[in-house]
């Protein structure tokens, strides 16, 4: 299929992006099921909290055309989202890539692959997130293949470009804007509970009986 290019996303709200901030990443798994990539993409350096808006990258088994090409255009507060079409051989993403989307601003990095040059990569600060490292890399071969700005799928997750990336050492998000906004409100509510949990917890109190499960308990088997 020839190259694909979509419309840049729009940016996030940014009283979104001021609650997601915030708000504890597991929290939001609390009240959702889908959205969560898979648990072997892991954060390989960097260690800031990842919060942005999807630029989705597609591209073809060993060529990293059009990933060079998109790089150009990134923008602060970007996370570069890159479907390698199932292939983890090959690293996409290097010094030269990250150095590239580091200076433009760019939040993070989520590969559905390899990637590699870790040791000249971490001294950037830009969390990258994937499968692994190798030292075989792609190559700039000018195929006619793959997006830019299109959907992917990432971790088991299909991603469109302007959704919300979220990642910390837990692991990778992705969701709506409409999603997000329905949710973080009540996820913020419940961090701010924490505390007061966690301080019952070392008064003694048991957990099932703050949460109500032991009450559910006692219930199981009552007709």
């Amino acid at each position: 299929m020839p190259f694909i290019a979509g419309p840049a996303p729009a940016p996030l709200p940014a009283e979104l992006l001021s609650k997601l901030s915030r708000v504890s990443f597991p929290t939001l798994g609390h009240y959702l099921e889908e959205g969560f990539a898979d648990f072997g993409i892991r954060r390989l350096t960097g260690t800031a909290r990842v919060v942005g808006r999807a630029v989705t990258v597609r591209i073809t088994g060993q060529d990293s055309t059009v990933l060079h090409h998109a790089a150009g255009w990134c923008e602060p507060g970007d996370v570069f989202v890159i479907d390698t079409g199932g292939d983890t051989r090959h690293a996409p993403v290097g010094e030269v890539l990250a150095a590239t989307l580091s200076i433009r601003g760019a939040a993070g990095v989520i590969v559905d692959g390899v990637v590699t040059d870790l040791d000249e990569v971490e001294p950037f600060g830009l969390p990258v997130y994937a499968r692994g490292s190798s030292v075989l890399t792609t190559k700039l071969l000018s195929l006619d293949a793959g997006g830019m700005n299109v959907p992917v799928v990432c971790g088991g997750v299909t991603v469109n470009p302007g959704d919300v990336v979220l990642a910390d050492r837990n692991g990778v998000f992705f969701a709506s804007v409409a999603v997000v906004e329905a949710i973080v409100d009540t996820a913020l509510a419940d961090d701010a509970e924490e505390p007061e949990l966690v301080a019952e917890l070392r008064g003694g109190a048991r957990l099932g009986d703050l949460t109500g499960a032991s009450e559910a308990v006692a219930g199981f088997g009552a007709s």
